[in-house]
């Protein structure tokens, strides 16, 4: 396993259980197919507002360039905290 793939794993195991949605969904807007949207994506348990769609679509956006995201900006943009 790569050092990458570990520090994913690492960073999974950190999330409490209550969390672990929004980070799955993290994970899947990443390695989605590239033709698909995220504005009609089928929902699986709650709605997703127009503006988090949006922003949704902004990141998916970026992730197509190929910009990265620092983990700390994702913590905080996601209110997640180590330990919680």
């Amino acid at each position: 396993m790569t050092p990458e793939r570990q520090q994913a794993h690492a960073l999974l195991d950190l999330l409490p259980d209550h969390k672990l949605q929004r980070g799955r969904g993290l994970l899947e807007v990443t390695v989605k197919p590239s033709g698909a949207s995220l504005a009609t994506a089928p929902v699986e348990e709650e709605e997703i507002m127009p503006e988090t769609a949006a922003a949704l679509n902004r990141a998916e956006t970026s992730l197509a360039r190929g910009e990265e995201f620092a983990h700390e900006d994702i913590l905080h943009d996601f209110d997640f905290k180590r330990g919680d």
